[in-house]
């Protein structure tokens, strides 16, 4: 087994976002280029490295929705940014949640806005593992335009699956917006099947959103959930 999942059993919790993007980009899965830093000396040192605008997050295996805690700073285009968003984040997250295990800052370079959507799987107690592909970000939450197929799946099937929701307008050019690179996604989706197939003890995986350019995409949130048992 993968040693990020054999650390994280072992603990009886799921993965932190650094984590899940260690484990994806095993995969071929594109994330973000990041640094994790304990410190504010080694924020800025991994700010500078990475280049900025920088998105600072707090790494918590206990907290699964950052923003809401204070625990996500955006838009960071210098060290003394740094250095006071890296406090703010720390401080709110214990004022917020005394109890939560902090173990560190995860920080990477913020990308250009294109268009969001999810890939996700779920391990359905009938079917098992079940792949799932939508508009990302919150359109996930109010139009719920999502398409599911059962693992494992091939291009055949994804195709199948891009066109049974109304957000591949999106991704195929609408209104004279640029084509994206649905292909990408079609592959995301793909590795995302035979993750779920390999490692049994995932219930669930959360990429939302991924950012669709016209000749990449990119992973910016990820949550991968286990059986903790």
């Amino acid at each position: 087994m993968n040693s990020i999942l054999k650390l994280a059993m072992r603990e009886k919790r799921n993965l932190t976002e650094a984590e899940s993007y260690s484990l994806l980009s095993e995969y071929g899965i594109p994330v973000p280029k990041y640094l994790v830093a304990y410190s504010e000396k080694e924020a800025i040192e991994a700010g500078e490295k990475l280049g900025f605008p920088l998105v600072m997050k707090i790494i918590s295996p206990d907290i699964i929705h950052k923003s809401n805690l204070g625990g996500v700073a955006m838009n960071i285009i210098n060290s003394l940014q740094i250095k006071k968003a890296y406090k703010n984040i720390i401080s709110q997250v214990r004022e917020k949640r005394p109890d939560a295990k902090i173990d560190g800052i995860l920080l990477y370079k913020q990308a250009p806005k294109g268009i969001e959507v999810i890939v996700g799987m779920i391990r359905d107690p009938q079917f098992g593992p079940t792949v799932m592909f939508g508009l990302g970000g919150i359109f996930v939450e109010i139009l719920k335009d999502v398409s599911f197929r059962v693992c494992p799946v091939d291009r055949n099937d994804i195709d199948e699956m891009l066109t049974e929701t109304e957000g591949i307008k999106m991704l195929q050019g609408y209104r004279g917006q640029p084509r994206r690179d649905v292909n990408e996604i079609i592959n995301i989706i793909m590795r995302v099947s035979k993750l779920a197939l390999d490692y049994s003890v995932i219930t669930e995986i959360d990429l939302n959103p991924i950012i669709v350019y016209e000749k990449c995409a990119i992973i910016v949130d990820a949550k991968v959930f286990l059986n903790k048992k």
